[in-house]
């Protein structure tokens, strides 16, 4: 018998949901043959067998949270064993089998489920504390929090390690650990009760965990769009027929967003504890919004691309987002993001830091208006401009003179190309 274990899936990512089961018990499993998709807080990611066999045992249902490195299945490499119907993931859960001893992963998974069920107690906590607390080997529903919602951080459990242990502490009472959230019950048949996917919990959690976390500030700012759009116009047809991809406005504020950030390098940067780790390169994030929730993805080295090669990489990356095929790859390591809130019609807002970023950019929707040019009054295609910024790092004369330079540089196009 072999164990199929959730493997590594990136630095920032120790758990995730069972979407789904591809194979069920019986079924003749090859190597490299999908078993389940697994979703995380950034993706969906289906998991491959290892072996080559007849998938004996489900470990864990639809719905259930596992672990990095918890095994989730068992195959048959002889490929002669038949699955026990007491063996499988939901009536383990009802009356484990008698007649053997389990596996060890089998017995894995009833320990895991006493655990959820003793004192029906579940710990929220961001991904990065519950590493942090398996490897100091410290239990979460012990770890005292100064959240108002009970979420423990890495804060919290680095507390918790440091703090000195007594030889024989009372046992916490039961209300000091948040208890889960079970769905509300609603006695009007007009309201539907929906669960929230894992990742848009995990986006709730993360906006106001920013907000927490964060010295967040935004300002504001307008530029004028007639060169730039003077500009698409007259090329437009040029471009997308030596390039096969429309010139839009995106490759403009990237181009302009990395001329600010030359200048105003801490906007290009994160807080590791007391230290600022400033970023001598320019992975663009451009959110993208699905059916799932805003994502990310990242436009790679975005300074040293053409305008057409950073239009061909947001089209990709948005298609892909939209067709739920990004991979962890597309969504990690960003150093600064655009958001465009301008595409639903957005006038003004106040977007909310990618953390650990430092700084974002909000664009919107374009309105022509009245402006004041020289002694006259034209009408103009205007854009507000709106930078988010974190004022630990960025103080406000920095974060004005960034979005001046973005200005600057869309009114007057033609020094996006003279960027070093």
């Amino acid at each position: 018998m072999a164990e199929v274990k959730v493997p590594e899936l990136a630095e920032s990512i120790t758990e995730g949901a069972i979407a789904q089961w591809l194979k069920q018990p019986g079924d003749r499993v090859e190597k490299g043959d999908y078993l389940l998709e697994l979703e995380t807080d950034k993706v969906n990611v289906e998991i491959i067998s290892d072996f080559a066999g007849t998938l004996t045992d489900q470990l864990a249902e639809e719905g259930d949270t596992v672990q990095v490195g918890q095994a989730v299945a068992v195959v048959d490499e002889s490929g002669s064993a038949a699955p026990a119907a007491s063996n499988t993931a939901k009536e383990e859960k009802n009356e484990p089998a008698q007649s053997e001893p389990a596996a060890p992963a089998a017995q894995e998974a009833p320990k895991a489920q006493e655990e959820k069920a003793a004192g029906g107690q579940s710990v929220i906590a961001s991904p990065a504390a519950r590493k942090l607390a398996r490897e100091k080997g410290i239990d979460l529903t012990q770890v005292q929090t100064v959240d108002p919602l009970g979420r423990v951080r890495v804060q919290d459990v680095e507390a918790a390690g440091n703090a000195p242990q007594p030889s024989a502490a009372p046992a916490a009472p039961a209300a000091s650990a948040p208890k889960k959230a079970a769905a509300p019950e609603v006695n009007d048949d007009r309201i539907e009760v929906i669960k929230m996917s894992r990742r848009r919990q995990t986006i709730a959690k993360r906006l106001v965990e920013v907000q927490h976390e964060a010295a967040m500030l935004t300002t504001f700012n307008e530029v004028d769009l007639s060169a730039v759009m003077q500009l698409r116009s007259r090329h437009k047809e040029a471009f997308i027929k030596n390039f096969d991809v429309k010139l839009g406005f995106m490759s403009f504020f990237t181009k302009a967003v990395i001329g600010a950030l030359k200048k105003y390098p801490l906007l290009n940067a994160e807080i590791k504890g007391d230290h600022i780790l400033k970023k001598n390169f320019y992975d663009i994030g451009v959110a993208v919004s699905t059916d799932e929730g805003l994502v990310v993805p990242v436009v790679r080295d975005a300074d040293r691309k053409s305008f057409a090669e950073i239009e061909k990489d947001i089209a990709d990356l948005a298609v892909k987002a939209r067709n739920n095929k990004l991979g962890l790859s597309d969504l990690t390591g960003g150093t600064f993001t655009i958001t465009n809130g301008g595409t639903f019609g957005s006038l003004l807002s106040t977007p909310i830091l990618n953390a650990p970023q430092v700084g974002i950019l909000g664009m919107h929707t374009i309105k022509t208006r009245p402006i004041a040019v020289g002694d006259k009054i034209e009408n103009r295609p205007m854009m507000y401009l709106a930078l988010s910024y974190d004022h630990r790092i960025v103080d406000g004369k920095e974060a004005v003179g960034f979005l001046v330079a973005i200005k600057d540089m869309l009114e007057d196009p033609e020094q996006l190309l003279l960027q070093g």
